[in-house]
């Protein structure tokens, strides 16, 4: 519940995503050790770290951009090219973590579970960034999730990462309309 309040919230552009991340990263990395998933609990604790990023970056911006009322933190985005080489490392990157995961680990899914953390290292910096093209990142990374937990037997993670697949056609939407509004 708390990652479900925590994604509408970053959809929205609202600082307060953050309050929700802390309370959604403790108990899911509970489940990926029982499940073990060691990207998962690595990219987990990187998102703990990124999450008192993102408050001071998000604040800052809130901040420079006098949308401190509002409490909606201002969104830019990225170039097609950038996206490409971005999409293009990831995949290279993902692939021999994967590697790596299956051949000196117990990892259960090991390619499944690179190619869900490795791009989620860069979702994460975008959304700190406040780049409307995260949601593009999210939406790959939680379709391979729901496939990840279906496999797993955890249905209500395949569940919330649907109702993730969903809020990120929301949040890029949000995005796109803030992006076009006068600032």
């Amino acid at each position: 519940m708390l990652g479900i309040c925590s994604v509408i919230l970053c959809s929205q552009g609202r600082i307060l995503t953050y309050v929700f991340g802390f309370g959604q990263i403790v108990t899911y990395t509970y489940i990926c050790y029982t499940e073990s998933l060691y990207g998962l609990i690595v990219i987990n604790l990187y998102y703990f770290v990124t999450q008192i990023y993102g408050i001071i970056i998000w604040r800052d911006r809130l901040k420079a951009n006098n949308s401190e009322l509002t409490d909606v933190v201002p969104t830019r985005k990225l170039s097609y090219k950038t996206i490409v080489i971005l999409f293009a490392a990831i995949m290279i990157i993902a692939g021999v973590t994967g590697r790596l995961l299956s051949t000196y680990t117990d990892d259960s899914q090991p390619y499944l579970d690179a190619y869900t953390t490795i791009p989620a290292l860069v979702a994460q910096v975008l959304m700190i960034l406040a780049y409307r093209e995260q949601w593009f990142f999210w939406f790959f990374i939680d379709i391979l999730y729901v496939v990840l937990w279906a496999r797993a037997g955890d249905y209500c993670l395949f569940a919330q990462h649907i109702f993730w697949c969903i809020n990120c056609v929301y949040g890029y939407l949000r995005w796109t309309k803030a992006l076009q509004s006068p600032a």
